[in-house]
């Protein structure tokens, strides 16, 4: 595993007690030596300085930590300001993305998509960043077809992108298939598979119902037979990531980037069992 891409997400905490528990879910994910941290950046902006905050924090530790940069509502001008605010502080490495438009919000601001969105980037920093892009191998809920999602991704890799990261999945197949697809569209850069532990089967149902991840009907029927026995729910979650994880790593994934719920346990679990295999 020391040589896969390995990588963990938080999101910034709302409150006081929310930052002291992810502190404690970082210093247990810290001893596992994850490549970087990420931290994710709210709908339309609204977590812009709790992203930061957070990065910075994770940089005074000693971990190298990437900030999500969101463009939807935004203008050029506040990008660049963002832009310089991640280089004033050596911020090296952030992932890209279009970003979700807040409810109620009526304009898309100066970027319509990422690839707009890394070409300015680009533009405006050279290599100073390493970039990352998502890449959905069961296809954006907006695209208009499974060929038109993969020239999107294609569009963001030749825009500048170094390193794609996924969306979270339960299907190997479809990473694979995603990837020989962008690859016979000369796309040749790093594909890092998004995994998300299985701890919560409600929060999981609503959160694929969102991103338009498919629980294959095995396990959501699995899942849904233990009613509120949590302990079974994290048991078989545990052994179905893990040999996802096992299937992608050893069919030619990169790396694992772990979506973390700014949770230490179930990560730290799959992870070991990875290790110890």
């Amino acid at each position: 595993m020391e040589t896969h891409n390995f990588s963990i997400e938080f999101f910034p905490p709302k409150t006081p007690e929310g930052a002291e528990k992810l502190r404690a879910t970082r210093r247990q994910l810290a001893e596992l030596r994850p490549k970087y941290f990420s931290v994710t950046f709210g709908a339309g902006g609204s977590t812009q300085q709790g992203t930061l905050d957070t990065v910075l924090e994770i940089q005074s530790e000693g971990h190298p930590a990437a900030p999500h940069l969101s463009c939807v509502g935004g203008s050029r001008e506040s990008v660049r300001a963002i832009l310089q605010q991640f280089q004033a502080h050596g911020i090296r490495r952030l992932v890209a993305l279009r970003g979700d438009l807040p409810s109620g919000y009526g304009g898309a601001g100066e970027f319509r998509y990422a690839n707009e969105l890394v070409e300015f980037i680009r533009a405006e920093t050279g290599d100073w960043f390493h970039i990352e892009v998502a890449a959905y191998p069961e296809m954006h809920p907006q695209a208009r077809s499974p060929q038109d999602d993969l020239q999107n991704f294609a569009r963001k890799v030749k825009a500048g992108a170094n390193a794609a990261i996924t969306q979270y999945f339960y299907n190997a197949d479809s990473y694979f298939q995603f990837v020989d697809g962008v690859r016979k569209l000369g796309v040749d850069v790093p594909i890092v598979a998004g995994i998300m532990p299985i701890t919560n089967y409600t929060q999981l149902m609503r959160f694929s119902e969102m991103c338009g991840a498919e629980i294959p009907r095995w396990v959501r029927l699995k899942l849904a037979s233990f009613g509120d026995d949590t302990a079974s729910i994290k048991a078989f979650g545990l052994d179905v990531v893990t040999a996802l994880c096992e299937r992608l790593l050893a069919g030619g994934a990169p790396g694992l980037h772990f979506y973390s719920m700014n949770q230490a346990v179930a990560t730290t679990a799959i992870w070991q069992r990875l290790v110890s295999r």
